[in-house]
């Protein structure tokens, strides 16, 4: 295959243009033309009042190939593909009696189940919360109904925090194998668009993510794996040789000598039991702030100018970033175009938002956290665990705040930035369910915090035009960005620094920040597993 790079085609273009354009880079006749992929599609609407068109990066066959890439030597755009395929690293020995046991059922926790069961290693998952359809039912009980079950929520059970959010399948993170190709076509073949595979930035959205998240959870059940739901580890059993298994809330014992820890941000009692069994971890860095949130419309106008609600480049995002004079970085966190806030607490008495949108991104607001980056040095000192306190007070606030029923503390930008407390909306309907309370939100944050926000809203709506606009909605508080501690590990094997046979993985770990990076660290620890246990076995 030839990878050709940087190609341009307008955004109307009819399907036929590709392979012309194709041939004609290439300067070959459409018909030696035998197979294109496309890798990826993008678009760069930076400029203002430029032209905007698709840029395509393309893999593609052709009669010789030798002979086209011996032409287009000195061409920078027109080079061998790479290999983009998974390879399996082992295989289950036959008569393997150990089955590797993983504790959480998010995105890594699913995909190091799916590896190693494709591998034939047999994995155990236990979930504390419920399987998509129930849990569909508990969130959406707090949402309507004021009601919360703390075991079965945003945070908690099948598909982890991931499946109630924006379903964002993209990462910065360096994927030099590939992985992340692997984690998109797991999701195609559970059925998930296949146009997640080349847009520039793919999303699932939350309605279609729960099908594709039960159609995996039942490859890995045909694969001789087996998911356990409502199965909270209680503690961790170790001996002389590291881990031996894990206790179960019912008093059952599941033994193993390889133990993920696919936990997700929240697992708070879970983090608790490690540090007093004395496996290694460290305080983090994370951030905490506000949703925002803009009619759609207003972000599109900003965004795509002219081109504001083309069909074929669907709800427009934005990224954002202030240093503020007081030394701290407020910052855009997790957008979600065309979605709702969502109440995102899984403890009862604290308030924690999030966003979330659907596949169609057709709601009529835009929200995302507006968030300030702070670290245990400088913000929480005393220990691995005094991020995880700073989050719980400042959740409960927020539900003091918000009338103690899970209304979320709200306050109009205007009002936000001039130091006066709300008292009505204004065009701008926030989204959170159950409800807000209008106010102040000064007491909401720590006063560091505050004076950032307050200092880059006005810059933010410099660089978009309204996003500072009076009645735009600020809704408290997002405190769950991402873990507030690291379950440090060997950077060889992936094992706890001190404790051999776990494994810390994913979000919860320190690992991974969204759904792409949390499947591609599943990946990488299923095969640190897989190789640990077929070693071991030969020894």
């Amino acid at each position: 295959m030839i990878r050709l790079t940087e190609l341009a085609l307008p955004l109307d273009h009819a399907p036929e243009a590709l392979p012309a354009a194709i041939a004609q880079r290439l300067g070959i006749p459409q018909e030696d033309l035998l197979n294109i992929v496309v890798f990826k599609r993008s678009y760069d609407a930076r400029k203002k009042n430029s032209e905007i068109t698709f840029v395509y990066i393309v893999d593609v066959e052709v009669r010789d190939e030798a002979a086209v890439l011996a032409a287009a030597v000195n061409h920078t755009h027109i080079r061998p593909a790479p290999d983009t395929n998974y390879y399996q690293v082992a295989s289950a020995p036959a008569n393997l009696t150990d089955r590797p046991v993983i504790v959480g059922f998010g995105p890594c926790g699913l995909f190091a189940a799916l590896i190693l069961a494709q591998m034939g290693f047999r994995p155990i998952v236990l979930e504390r919360g419920r399987n998509v359809r129930q849990r569909t039912q508990d969130t959406w009980a707090l949402w309507r109904k004021r009601q919360l079950t703390p075991e079965s929520n945003v945070q908690f059970g099948e598909g982890g925090a991931g499946l109630f959010s924006d379903g964002k399948l993209y990462s910065q993170i360096k994927d030099p194998k590939f992985y992340g190709r692997k984690v998109m076509q797991e999701f195609v073949q559970a059925g998930a668009p296949e146009e997640i595979l080349y847009v520039s930035k793919p999303h699932i959205g939350t309605f279609r993510l729960t099908g594709v998240v039960a159609a995996m959870r039942k490859q890995i059940e045909s694969l001789g794996g087996e998911i356990r739901f409502e199965s909270r580890v209680v503690d961790f059993l170790t001996g002389d040789d590291g881990m031996e298994g894990v206790v179960l809330e019912s008093g059952e014992q599941i033994m193993s000598r390889h133990v993920v820890l696919a936990l997700g941000h929240s697992s708070r009692d879970t983090f608790r039991q490690l540090h007093a069994r004395g496996v290694f971890m460290e305080a983090k860095p994370f951030a905490i702030g506000f949703r925002i949130e803009h009619p759609q419309s207003l972000i599109d106008k900003a965004r795509l100018g002219k081109y504001a609600g083309h069909p074929a480049l669907g709800a427009a995002d934005y990224k954002l970033v202030h240093h503020a004079k007081n030394g701290r970085s407020v910052y855009s966190f997790c957008m979600c175009p065309g979605g709702t806030v969502v109440a995102a607490t899984s403890e009862t008495g604290r308030v924690v938002t999030n966003g979330m949108s659907q596949y169609s991104r057709n709601e009529r607001n835009a929200n995302a956290g507006i968030v300030v980056g702070i670290s245990p040095e400088q913000d929480f000192p005393g220990g691995p665990l005094a991020g995880l306190a700073l989050q719980e007070a400042l959740e409960t606030q927020a539900y003091h705040l918000g009338g103690e029923d899970y209304s979320a503390p709200a306050q109009l930008v205007g009002d936000f930035i001039r130091r006066k407390s709300s008292e009505k909306l204004g065009d701008v309907i926030p989204s959170y369910k159950p409800g807000i309370r209008l106010g102040s939100l000064d007491s909401a944050l720590p006063e560091y915090a505050i004076d950032a926000i307050r200092e880059a809203l006005p810059v933010f709506g410099r660089q978009i035009r309204g996003f500072d606009r009076d009645d735009a909605v600020l809704t408290g508080i997002e405190s769950r960005t991402s873990s507030p501690v690291r379950l440090t590990r060997d950077k060889q094997s992936l094992q706890s620094l001190n404790t051999r046979g776990l494994y810390p993985a994913g979000e919860g770990a320190g690992y991974a920040g969204g759904i792409l990076s949390a499947g591609v660290d599943g990946i990488k620890v299923a095969e640190a597993v897989a190789l640990a246990m077929t070693q071991g076995h030969k020894g």
